[in-house]
């Protein structure tokens, strides 16, 4: 049977398929974009990130493709209406013709989406073939809302996810592989109804972005196309609700995440609507410092991962939860488990998707030039348009008055601190450098109360690593310890 895809062809089209459907933040990238271009590929960085001298220029072998691809394709569709075969191929080029096509729109559409008319018009003038009916494996409408999701997850990650170590990279294929799975065709055809009831565990240390990881997913959710309205159904309102465990009482986490009604307990003077009632289909919760939760309402959160059911304190009446649950924790859940401060059934029902955040100091050691990187993104972020000037500034105060190697414990956090205080003020001093200074000033009588108070707290938290620990052992509210150990 002969089919419409020719011999020289083929190669060419089933390396584009592939690379549609690949995780923009893996290696495998490259490979795809090598077997599409073959001599015409532009050498680079395997590691898609933000790069110091160039932003910018992240896309040139996606344009040397999207020109070679639409001649290829319209050759193809000439010769469909002739031959069977090799539709599949053929649509899933198309589908990455068309995501190229109007990436730009999609990116700085500012809500505007009039341009999906000529996308469907697009559509139509590869899949109504003469003589030809076929049946696309997506409908118009949701291949468009993939599309903005895609444009979407890509610069949330992108943007935000800073680093050009090998650690970083990791990162953010996890959180790509988070939103989308491992596998996108299975995503586009089933798993985008399904993504919200996986939860998402994000672990690593204190100061490693796990809520901008939260943030990212959160808002790259799927958002349906409604082409009558020519417009996305998205949540009125809020749509994240981040919440910091360790902030809050065990009886204030249990009203603000179930809420309450009114005469409940004393003080509940109206009915209270919860975070998980307030959280749209579309939205996310996000449980901050997850190790911190109290046994009790761990059961409570079990249930409703279990039967996503839950009913507001004081009332019988039960409620759904609709949205999806991020939870993040700095903690070693394992070690929590064994000393019977977290419940295993609780982690087991958490850990189908999860992602770790690496530190600092993983970056550092990994990709050495990629602390460069950082230093300058944090500047742009503390002066904005004055960050070329400011940059080599800041990278040259680090470079001659911090020791060499050092490990950054309070890692993108503490940076971000460093390089404002250069920038304020010329100077930084480390929380774990100075303790020769504060044992001379201690020993002289010149500290008050309170920093001796708030150094010993942070000396205690930095061996429990948790404030419901550290509280135990000071005698202290965790809130009050986490007020010290932050102001130390």
């Amino acid at each position: 049977m002969s089919t419409a895809i020719r011999a020289h062809e083929r190669p060419f089209l089933e390396a584009v398929a592939a690379l549609a459907y690949a995780n923009p933040f893996s290696t495998d990238r490259v490979h795809w974009e090598k077997a599409a271009l073959g001599g015409e590929f532009l050498p680079g960085d395997p590691i898609w990130s933000v790069s110091v001298a160039d932003p910018d220029a992240v896309r040139p072998n996606i344009w040397r493709i999207q020109e070679k691809l639409g001649p290829v394709l319209e050759a193809v569709r000439g010769r469909l209406s002739k031959h069977e075969g090799d539709w599949a191929l053929y649509e899933e080029c198309v589908h990455s013709l068309l995501y190229q096509r109007y990436y730009e729109n999609f990116v700085h559409s500012s809500g505007q989406w009039a341009f999906y008319r000529k996308f469907a018009t697009d559509w139509a003038h590869f899949f109504d073939i003469p003589g030809r009916r076929y049946q696309t494996a997506l409908p118009v409408e949701h291949f468009f809302a993939c599309c903005w999701q895609l444009a979407r997850a890509f610069h949330r990650i992108f943007d935000h996810i800073i680093g050009s170590s090998m650690p970083a990279a990791r990162l953010r294929g996890s959180i790509w592989e988070s939103i989308f799975t491992c596998d996108l065709r299975r995503y586009r055809r089933v798993l985008w109804r399904k993504m919200g009831d996986f939860p998402t565990l994000i672990t690593g240390p204190s100061g490693t972005g796990k809520e901008l990881v939260a943030r990212a997913i959160a808002g790259a959710r799927y958002l349906p196309f409604n082409p009558s309205r020519m417009a996305f159904e998205q949540p009125k309102g809020e749509s994240f609700f981040a919440v910091n465990l360790a902030a809050l009482s065990p009886s204030l986490i249990e009203s603000e995440l179930f809420g309450h009604k009114r005469g409940s307990f004393t003080g509940a003077i109206a009915d209270r609507v919860g975070w998980l009632e307030a959280c749209p289909r579309q939205g996310s919760v996000f449980l901050d410092e997850l190790g911190e939760m109290e046994m009790p309402i761990q059961v409570k959160l079990l249930r409703v991962m279990e039967t996503r059911e839950y009913a507001a304190v004081g009332d019988t009446a039960l409620k759904r939860f609709e949205g999806k649950l991020i939870a993040a924790t700095n903690r070693d859940l394992a070690a929590e488990i064994a000393a019977g401060r977290f419940r295993d059934d609780l982690y087991y029902r958490l850990c189908a998707d999860l992602i770790r955040t690496p530190s600092l100091a993983e970056q550092i050691d990994a990709a050495p030039g990629s602390f460069d990187e950082l230093i300058l993104h944090m500047t742009r972020r503390a002066v904005g348009e004055e960050a070329e000037s400011a940059y080599p500034v800041v990278r040259d105060w680090i470079g001659s008055h911090l020791p060499n190697g050092y490990r950054w414990p309070g890692n993108y956090r503490e940076l971000e601190q460093c390089v404002r205080n250069v920038l304020i003020r010329q100077s930084y001093r480390p929380l774990t450098a100075p303790e020769e200074g504060f044992n001379q000033r201690f020993n002289r009588g010149e500290l008050t109360a309170d920093e001796v108070l708030n150094h010993y707290a942070r000396l205690v938290y930095n061996q429990c690593g948790s404030y419901v620990e550290t509280a135990r052992k000071l005698g202290l509210d965790r809130r009050t310890v986490k007020a010290r150990v932050e102001s130390a």
